[in-house]
């Protein structure tokens, strides 16, 4: 990598960061691309060559999150672990990340399960890439006979992550907390698993 893409990239991770952090003591509303220029040492025209506006940010965490799940999975999962090891190394993963801050979590979970009507695009292409980090895990899990073959990879995707959405939105309420998340979410995965198994 050349040092004027090193800058660039760093010059990104600003930004992010300092939307982590407004966005979180100030809401998102509430914050001004001006704000967080100036939060992060940079001018107000450099963050707009950038982001061109406040939920594009929104949109560039979600693929530097899809990004550090990636990285995570070829650092950490074998391929050939049972189908779920793999999952609960990656949604732990997405957790962690997620709500490393609380507030920013919450503005960031919202934008990805009920989208803008001006960002429901954007939201379909990161969904496209979050199927592509699954469908291959899901496609060897069936050829080891772990999954039946006659269900769909999208809708074992979306079992999955519509469990994930249910613990993370037990975790904001208070229901479990923050060291009971893993043994939730291995239950839960566990029991969906169970119907989802080959008849013997």
């Amino acid at each position: 990598m050349s040092i004027r893409e090193k800058k660039k990239q760093k010059t990104k991770q600003a930004i992010l960061d300092a939307a982590i952090t407004l966005f979180s003591s100030k809401g998102f509303d509430n914050t001004s691309i001006e704000e967080l220029a100036k939060f992060a040492g940079i001018g107000k025209g450099t963050v707009y060559s950038y982001f061109q506006t406040k939920a594009d940010i929104i949109h560039a965490f979600c693929d530097y999150e899809l990004e550090q799940i990636h990285m995570k999975m070829m650092k950490k999962i074998n391929m050939d672990a049972p189908i779920l090891e793999q999952m609960l190394t990656i949604y732990m993963s997405e957790f962690n990340h997620v709500t490393r801050n609380r507030e920013f979590g919450r503005i960031f979970m919202r934008s990805a399960v009920f989208p803008d009507e001006n960002d429901v695009q954007t939201n379909l292409e990161i969904d496209d890439k979050y199927f592509q980090l699954f469908f291959p895990i899901l496609e060897r899990a069936k050829k080891r006979g772990e999954l039946r073959d006659e269900i769909e990879l999208l809708h074992i995707t979306a079992h999955f992550y519509g469990l994930y959405i249910l613990i993370v939105s037990a975790w904001y309420t208070g229901r479990i907390k923050t060291d009971e998340v893993a043994s939730s979410m291995e239950l839960l995965f566990s029991q969906a698993l169970e119907g989802l198994q080959p008849k013997t």
